[in-house]
């Protein structure tokens, strides 16, 4: 399989917010355990490793993780600790490479083709890494190693938790093949159920499609997933990889009209929004609201504050703020979305990583 040598590690610490909390409260350890939410409203922003046997998941309705399991244990997220903690593990990274592209709070591309700290290998790098998290944080991380991002990210999720998943050149295009297309990152419930549609079930469904079938089906996508299927990903990990914007969009079985319908909506969008922008570890100063009406017409309205937005409540009022501005809608909407942008992350440019040499997995 075609790759241009780089070594990449995806760490990914395991249940991180649940994780913290059962921590620093020992009566948790052991108990199902869901950060954020409460028992009568609001979302699971994260759920310990007990709750998830039970089926409980980040972006639930609290009611749906009562229902399926009853004992499980709200807890208020602590958002500046889980920062200060990510802080560490940052830290711990860039003992080994100054090539860091950090995705949320809890999870990393490291780019270590450069053996900066002499171990000999990617493994033993990853494994200098876990062992660090564990001795100065308390807490696991499962890492996946391979040839490129792509891979690398699956194979961190292959023996969660506290797990080593490591994949070399020559067996890259076979693991993608073995696993659901679901997993693959990028691939979305939307996405997911358009494949299974098609027939796509497995990445070796998704090789045996032809570049033609994919671009017809999937636009500008195709590339990638083309690409993907087959074990490559040339995409660089790229050092202080700062989001343009954060958000998230539903889109409606039934398309809504009327203004309270709609708020309830939004308000659902904006506690997984709000969830993502926290996990991000960001803020900013612009909110954008997209709405698609049942015509498929799109469009989106922005508003910039004067200071990065406060808190949830914030965010929720010029959301709905602009979304009055839209009302009526006589033709009914088939999605809404809330992004924040006008980001940023506090961190300072360390400057361009160093020049690579090869290094084996």
């Amino acid at each position: 399989m075609p790759h241009d040598g780089r070594k990449v590690i995806h760490v990914d610490m395991d249940a991180f917010y649940a994780s913290v909390e059962q921590r620093d409260d020992p009566s948790l350890r052991g108990r199902p355990v869901a950060v954020g939410g409460s028992r009568a409203r609001g979302v699971v922003a994260a759920a310990s490793y007990e709750a998830r046997i039970f089926g409980v998941r980040s972006a639930m309705p609290s009611v749906t993780a009562i229902r399926r399991c009853p004992d499980l244990v709200f807890v208020p997220p602590r958002f500046d600790v889980y920062r200060e903690v990510s802080q560490q593990i940052r830290a711990v990274f860039a003992r080994y490479t100054a090539l860091i592209e950090p995705l949320s709070l809890d999870e990393a591309y490291l780019d270590v083709t450069q053996d900066q700290a002499g171990l000999g290998s990617a493994t033993a790098i990853a494994n200098a890494i876990r062992e660090a998290i564990r001795a100065e944080t308390g807490l696991t991380a499962s890492a996946g190693v391979s040839y490129n991002k792509f891979i690398a990210k699956l194979a961190s999720d292959q023996n969660k938790p506290d797990g080593l998943c490591v994949i070399p050149p020559t067996h890259g295009a076979a693991f993608v093949a073995s696993l659901p297309v679901k997993r693959f990152h990028g691939v979305g419930p939307v996405t997911a159920r358009k494949m299974e549609a098609l027939g796509i079930l497995t990445g070796q469904d998704l090789r045996d499609r032809p570049l033609e079938f994919l671009q017809r089906h999937f636009g500008s996508y195709a590339d990638y997933l083309y690409g993907a299927a087959r074990g490559v990903d040339h995409r660089p990990v790229r050092a202080h990889r700062i989001a343009k914007s954060v958000g998230a969009e539903r889109t409606f079985e039934t398309d809504l009209s009327d203004r309270a319908g709609l708020q309830a909506a939004l308000e659902r969008v904006v506690d997984a929004a709000w969830s993502r922008i926290n996990r991000s570890g960001v803020s900013g100063r612009t909110v954008t609201l997209k709405m698609r009406h049942s015509d498929f017409r799109t469009i989106t309205r922005a508003r910039s504050a004067a200071h990065p937005i406060a808190d949830r409540a914030e965010f929720l009022a010029i959301g709905l703020e602009l979304l009055d501005q839209q009302l009526p809608v006589p033709l009914g909407v088939r999605l809404l979305g809330l992004t924040l942008s006008g980001l940023a992350t506090g961190e300072e440019d360390e400057g361009s990583g160093p020049v690579q040499v090869e290094l084996p997995l």
